[in-house]
């Protein structure tokens, strides 16, 4: 049997597999965000190791006896700041803490950092953070020794190791992505060696074995190893069977995600893809991402005072864009546009438009945004030629009717079940602990297939024009 624990913003789950990868039992515990001022997002360690011991309780009354590895996947991007004994200086600032735009503005037009990373430095990497604390608290950053990942700071207290994996590395600001190391370059500008940094190994890799106690606490045999693992984009990948060069997946979530394999590294950072490696050797992804997937069409259905399914379902068969467009930058926008100011609009809106061609409207806006991110995956050669749809939004055959139709390529719909960061972790488990490779991360059985509409093509290719036209102008207004 196979763990894999996920840690998330909002939760920490965990899952147990078999060796034929099925679920045999699931646990999770809640996470809060502390949000001290505006722009701040920031966690406890200690509420991640509480987490752990909840779901690791949970699944041991299943009997964990047969246990033979432990994967990890979590939130990219935290610094957790430890001292020269290992003890946290202060609460983890998240992926989604924007405090160090400034910093990251800074670093950004250091040519170095996009050649090395092959990306834009983003005020949520972790490389900005650690020069916000140079500026803002600097009795703190004297006393920083170790910058560890959130869930490689789980990897220390279930092993006494400090490792980290490449995808998870990637999103550091500090990667020299293309030879998957750190750069001492990049550290130095930021006041850092590579002594401060875990070591870094492949996500399939072993990083350590599981603490005596803590086997003995929960049941599991001694020796069982804790795979390196990854990045939450880059497990879900393995999770969903998305490996191999042309296959990708698309995320419905609260955020919208267009992640693709890659079987070589193409960075492009102009485009605002983030060209990361994988969670597997020799492999790299690329993601674009955009900040407000299903959390646009939910912001629609408060407003208009119904249910998000219900809008949805109201809609019946793909029909042609209308006039009425709607650009989904509720909270800015990462790709292509890499703005934190721009902000979303209706555009088009007439007497015509009722409570249906609005709500057409917010889908084919993140539809459009997702077909932004495709045309940026192209620019740098990516060629997508299988895409799986995951999230709450994936509900929706209209969703994907409109996705399928506007990137002219047939979505996938897996039968019901979690291909998420847990089950990646688990899949990366099962390669440490055994020596497989990329054989065992195939896709998952596909419940239906959404094909395009050949007879829309041309319409949702004017649609799109249309939505660039008013994106260009509204992002001029930022």
């Amino acid at each position: 049997m196979f763990i894999g624990l996920d840690l998330g913003t909002s939760g920490l789950k965990g899952i147990l597999i078999d060796e034929a990868q099925r679920v045999l039992a699931e646990a999770a515990a809640p996470l809060t965000v502390s949000r001290p001022h505006d722009g701040w997002s920031e966690q406890a360690p200690a509420d991640w190791i509480a987490a752990v011991e909840a779901v690791m309780d949970r699944l041991a009354a299943r009997g964990l006896g047969a246990v033979r590895g432990i994967g990890l996947s979590g939130q990219m991007h935290g610094a957790t700041l430890l001292d020269g004994g290992d003890r946290v200086l202060r609460p983890c600032i998240l992926w989604n803490d924007t405090r160090a735009h400034a910093e990251a503005a800074a670093l950004d037009v250091d040519p170095r950092f996009r050649r090395i990373t092959g990306n834009i430095i983003f005020p949520g990497f972790t490389a900005p953070k650690v020069m916000w604390l140079a500026s803002h608290e600097p009795a703190l950053r004297e006393k920083v020794a170790t910058v560890l990942l959130p869930k490689d700071y789980l990897r220390l207290w279930l092993t006494g190791e400090k490792v980290s994996d490449m995808s998870d590395s990637a999103g550091t600001g500090w990667l020299d992505t293309g030879a998957r190391a750190w750069s001492e370059v990049l550290l130095a500008a930021t006041g850092l060696s590579p002594a401060a940094m875990p070591r870094l190994i492949e996500g399939s890799a072993v990083s350590g074995v599981l603490r005596t106690a803590l086997a003995a606490r929960w049941g599991l045999p001694a020796g069982v190893v804790v795979a390196g693992g990854g990045g939450d984009n880059a497990a879900s990948g393995v999770g969903v069977g998305v490996v191999r060069a042309g296959e990708a997946f698309v995320s419905l979530g609260t955020s919208g995600v267009l992640f693709a394999a890659n079987d070589g590294y193409r960075p492009d950072p102009a485009t605002a893809i983030h060209t990361f490696c994988h969670a597997l050797p020799d492999t790299w992804h690329q993601m674009g991402v955009i900040l407000a997937a299903t959390d646009a069409l939910n912001w629609y259905a408060r407003l208009v005072g119904a249910d998000a399914a219900a809008l949805t379902g109201e809609l019946g068969r793909l029909q042609a864009p209308g006039k009425t467009a709607f650009l989904p930058y509720l909270g800015g926008e990462r790709t292509p546009l890499n703005s934190a100011a721009v902000r979303g609009a209706f555009t088009g809106l007439e007497h015509a438009t009722d409570r249906a061609a609005a709500t057409r409207a917010v889908l084919e806006g993140v539809t459009f945004a997702v077909r932004d991110c495709r045309d940026a995956l192209a620019v740098t050669g990516t060629r997508i030629t299988r895409l799986l749809a995951v999230g709450g939004g994936s509900r929706s055959d209209y969703w994907l009717g409109a996705i399928a139709t506007a990137l002219e390529v047939p979505v996938e719909v897996p039968v019901a079940g979690d291909f998420g960061g847990a089950f990646g972790a688990a899949r990366l488990a099962l390669m440490a602990a055994t020596g497989a490779g990329a054989e065992i991360a195939t896709p998952p059985d596909i419940a239906r297939v959404i094909t395009p509409d050949p007879a829309l093509a041309a319409a949702f290719d004017a649609g799109h024009a249309r939505f660039r036209a008013a994106r260009d102008a509204i992002a001029g207004l930022a």
